[in-house]
């Protein structure tokens, strides 16, 4: 765990300062390309304003409830469909011209079938998360070993214990990598989102910043929300870790 983050930390450290010499030694207009330590002081001033903490609480709100949203119907949609296979050749066809469409894509007509605020952001994120989440589960369903299902056959498991006691367990080594690439892949829209007519969030803040061409800002917003995806996607390998320790998985 040192090591990891030993590494973590000098990644980041060379990132900095290759940023830095980048900024200094090639000419660039601080204006256009905004060194580190004027995005830091950027930092500092937005951390000094309510815009920046309203503006995150409501980011995370939107995107906790349009990825646990997708989350939960994507993973007991896919546990579903992994199990009945006939149900899920039915449907993948449907799924797969469905899942190159970027979100972004669907942002008109969510906008004009729900308004302008909190709920386009939302619908955006779950797009966004749904179908890792729903491919995933499937994948690691038809991963199980077959002796699972005989043994609860043998053993005279209803259906649902057989989901709960037998097919979430096994697969959920498996699902939880798909969580990760939804996690990514909704905080990444869930800017797109905030941008159509929202007033408040991340989203918002980076139009705003822009519009009053403050890049130091504008940058400094864009770290915030590197910062709060790494966050969040450690969040996911926690509740792995606990999870897989209470079912005695071991994790990598």
């Amino acid at each position: 765990m040192t090591q990891k983050i030993f590494r973590a930390l000098a990644g980041i450290t060379l990132l900095i300062a290759l940023w830095q010499i980048v900024s200094t030694a090639g000419g660039f207009n601080p204006q256009l390309f905004p060194p580190p330590i004027k995005v830091l002081s950027g930092i500092r001033e937005l951390a000094l304003t309510d815009a920046l903490w309203n503006g995150i609480a409501r980011s995370l709100l939107r995107f906790l409830a349009g990825y646990l949203g997708a989350v939960t119907l994507g993973v007991a949609l896919g546990l579903y469909f992994g199990y009945f296979k006939g149900a899920w050749q039915f449907l993948n066809p449907v799924i797969q011209i469905l899942r190159p469409i970027s979100p972004v894509a669907w942002l008109p007509f969510v906008v004009l079938w729900l308004g302008i605020g909190d709920i386009p952001a939302i619908a955006i994120v779950f797009i966004a998360a749904f179908f890792p989440a729903l491919l995933s589960t499937v994948s690691s369903v038809n991963k199980i070993d077959p002796t699972y299902f005989k043994l609860a056959r043998n053993f005279g498991l209803s259906k649902p214990q057989t989901f709960t006691k037998i097919i979430f367990p096994a697969a959920f080594p498996h699902i939880v990598p798909g969580l990760r690439l939804a996690i990514g892949a909704a905080w990444v829209f869930i800017v797109a989102g905030e941008m159509a007519g929202a007033q408040s969030g991340l989203g918002f803040l980076v139009v705003d910043t822009r519009n009053n061409l403050r890049t130091d800002l504008l940058m400094s917003t864009m770290l915030i929300i590197g910062l709060l995806g790494l966050a969040l996607d450690g969040m996911v390998v926690c509740l792995e870790r606990i999870i897989g320790s209470k079912w005695g998985i071991v994790s990598g």
